[in-house]
């Protein structure tokens, strides 16, 4: 797949900031698959549901309408729900739904009509290896765990939300065990993925460093 740029990673390492500035220098959409499976998390905690209750989730995912625009927000049924997905309930519930296969189908089936309609940089923790196996130019971003965990911190902190580094820390570390260990398309290196450890580097560098890759110099 030609104009596709897939990138995984676990959490905290920085994809989607990665992705979305990598987004605007080549003119192409940000799509941040993350974001999709927070919406419905988000919308099902709006709902109260059972996150135990499969078929409810899955139930859920099919009705909803997840949208992005040119700037990588996303929106819920036409609401732009960016900020609220990155609430403590919905971290503390994400990982149960992603975990779900048929909400997992639904979604895929998602990104890859838009993967089809547009030129993208697509983040998540399948998508070199699920959801965008043909794509051609495949990353995985990664970083020390006291690193992702400084980041997320200071990320909070800046946008004046209650934040706890050591819970942070072992949010992410739960979080990982989780995704790498799941049924579902679990988080794991594709064969032919660009490893990156971004944890000594700038976001900037990072970007050069997968520009100058793409470009084959």
């Amino acid at each position: 797949m030609d104009n596709v740029v897939a990138i995984d990673g676990p959490g905290g390492a920085g994809k989607s900031t990665i992705a979305r500035r990598l987004a605007e220098e080549l003119g192409y959409l940000h799509l941040d698959t993350g974001a999709m499976y927070r919406a419905v998390t988000y919308a099902a905690l709006q709902k109260g549901l059972d996150f135990n209750d499969n078929e409810a989730l899955v139930k859920l995912a099919n009705s909803i309408e997840i949208d992005f625009n040119q700037a990588g927000e996303i929106f819920l049924n036409g609401k732009n729900v960016s900020q609220e997905i990155r609430s403590p309930e919905v971290n503390q519930n994400v990982s149960k739904t992603a975990a779900v296969k048929g909400v997992r189908e639904i979604l895929v089936e998602k990104q890859q009509e838009l993967a089809a309609q547009h030129k993208v940089v697509m983040d998540g923790r399948d998508i070199t290896t699920v959801v965008l196996t043909e794509a051609e130019h495949k990353f995985y971003l990664t970083a020390s765990i006291e690193e992702r965990a400084r980041r997320r911190f200071e990320e909070m902190k800046a946008k004046n939300k209650e934040a706890n580094y050591k819970e942070i820390k072992e949010n992410i570390a739960r979080r990982d065990e989780l995704d790498s260990q799941r049924e579902h398309s679990p988080l794991k290196i594709a064969d032919d993925a660009v490893v990156i450890d971004s944890t000594d580097l700038s976001i900037e560098e990072v970007v050069s460093k997968i520009k100058a890759i793409i470009a084959g110099e």
